[in-house]
């Protein structure tokens, strides 16, 4: 069964354009390339200029799992540090039957 796994972030106003090209060039190129990692996108609020979703569509929990200890796990973290006042809640999500 997939997961799904969203990522809710919000940054400050300003430093949004800075959001989305760090997403557009560092990290959606390393997790789309992660095994079992099926989909991903990054979705812009449309009343709020700060937040955004990572979106994205996984194989399996253990999929997940094995990204998550991962190099580019790493290498998307250390990235996305350079966004200060960034405030990130993750969620993992199944398909209702």
């Amino acid at each position: 069964m997939s997961v799904i796994r969203m990522i809710f972030v919000t940054v400050p106003p300003d430093m949004s354009a800075r959001a989305v090209e760090n997403w557009k060039a560092e990290c959606a190129p390393l997790m789309i390339r992660q095994p079992g990692c099926r989909s991903e996108k990054l979705l812009r609020s449309s009343d709020d200029p700060g937040g955004f979703i990572s979106y994205s569509e996984w194989d399996s929990e253990e999929s997940i799992k094995r990204y998550l200890a991962s190099a580019d796990h790493q290498e998307i973290k250390r990235h996305n540090r350079n966004i200060s006042g960034a405030d990130v809640s993750v969620k993992h999500f199944t398909p209702v039957d």
